[in-house]
């Protein structure tokens, strides 16, 4: 066996299904449809792959226990090894951070990694699902929701920052407006700052259009090591860096207004990429935008710009498909839609698109070469970050 990390790992296919509530596919149908359309584009059958990689949230959302083994088939995992992750939100970009370590290490040669979420089937809603992961002492008796939490975590960010609700709006109207260009995605919409700010507060400062819905979806990604990769293609795509990292599951005990955890995933992945200079070198970004305010916050964590700063640039179009620095412009959870795992995925996969060329009309008019993925998960507490280069 080679040393870890020392073979490079290329996606050389992807794919995803369309982002909706209450899809009538099963998980399983939803994680092989994906599969199918990736293997196709890599040039593969399912014989082919020597692993599989499943991410996937709490077993809560499918309606059944163990939801990995109960997956394994649809995500072509049958007689082949199997490792299921899960780190909340962050998962969709920690699965093929999972995989890049199984194909880098030297075990394997290729490596499907699946992510899926059927969110409808958690009644009456997908939010109670995390009902449990609150500490029991602590802040359950509060009837604190996920909700409520980022509603604080905004409502801190904007006051360190002296940001308005109308700059953050903004986002909303970039991320669905983008969203119109994608074939799968749910909630495509041409809206204004003016209708983000009319529409139903859920909890101050959190309105309805300041949240991605909830979803059902699959994407899936095809991992090859370097030998592999250029047997199969001319233009494969390198995962050049990874980086991954978790803070405390007290988010009281920490100042909301910026996520250092994500600042240290993505030090973890700048630093195995050579990038020194991220709002220079980064071409393209997808980052996790559950709400309109984290693209904003994510933005900041990556380093993409300084603290505070990421409001003025969303105003004057950096971050627009035609401006120096795109971010999200598939459309992001905002538009295409929030299946939790395969949300981030989507991003992993657009990066993908968006390096290759075939974006279609999400394609950013800049030549891009160096992209980044990136997601967030648990309670305010875990970042997972993926450089890709063509």
């Amino acid at each position: 066996m080679e040393m870890f990390g020392k073979r490079r790992v290329a996606v050389i296919g992807a794919g995803m299904t369309l982002f909706r509530r209450n899809l009538k596919e099963t998980g399983k149908e939803l994680c092989w449809e994906a599969a199918k359309m990736a293997l196709d584009q890599a040039g593969l059958e399912l014989k082919d792959i020597e692993a599989v990689v499943m991410g996937t949230a709490p077993d809560a959302f499918d309606g059944v226990h163990m939801k990995g083994e109960y997956l394994a088939d649809g995500a072509g995992a049958r007689k082949k090894p199997y490792m299921r992750v899960f780190v909340g939100g962050g998962t969709g970009v920690f699965t093929p951070i999972a995989g890049w370590w199984h194909v880098a290490s030297g075990m394997f040669d290729t490596c499907l990694v699946v992510a899926e979420e059927k969110m409808s089937s958690c009644f009456p809603h997908p939010a109670y699902a995390f009902h449990t992961i609150f500490d029991p002492i602590m802040a359950r008796p509060l009837g604190v929701t996920l909700i409520w939490i980022f509603a604080l975590e905004m409502h801190r960010y904007m006051h360190v920052h002296g940001i308005k609700k109308e700059q953050i709006a903004r986002v909303a109207v970039k991320n669905k407006q983008n969203a119109l260009d994608h074939p799968c995605a749910q909630l495509p919409q041409k809206i204004t700052v003016e209708d983000v700010l009319n529409s139903e507060v859920l909890c101050w400062p959190v309105q309805r259009l300041d949240i991605s819905p909830t979803s059902d979806g699959a994407a899936v990604a095809v991992l090859a090591a370097e030998h592999v990769a250029k047997q199969l293609t001319d233009n494969p795509v390198w995962i050049d860096g990874v980086g991954w990292c978790i803070d405390s599951t007290y988010w009281t005990n920490r100042d909301l207004y910026y996520p250092k955890y994500v600042e240290c995933a993505a030090r973890m992945a700048y630093k195995m990429a050579g990038i020194k200079n991220p709002p220079k070198e980064i071409d393209v970004a997808e980052v996790y935008d559950p709400f309109d305010y984290k693209e904003l916050h994510h933005m900041e964590g990556l380093m993409l710009c300084r603290k505070g700063e990421a409001p003025r640039l969303t105003e004057e179009g950096v971050t627009q498909r035609d401006g120096d620095l795109p971010i999200n412009p598939s459309g992001g959870l905002l538009g295409v839609g929030n299946p939790i795992a395969a949300a981030g995925m989507m991003k992993v996969c657009e990066i993908f698109w968006q390096l290759r060329g075939e974006a279609g009309k999400r394609q950013v008019k800049k030549d891009a070469r160096t992209g980044l993925a990136q997601a967030w998960g648990d309670l305010m507490q875990y970042g997972s970050v993926i450089i890709m280069r063509s």
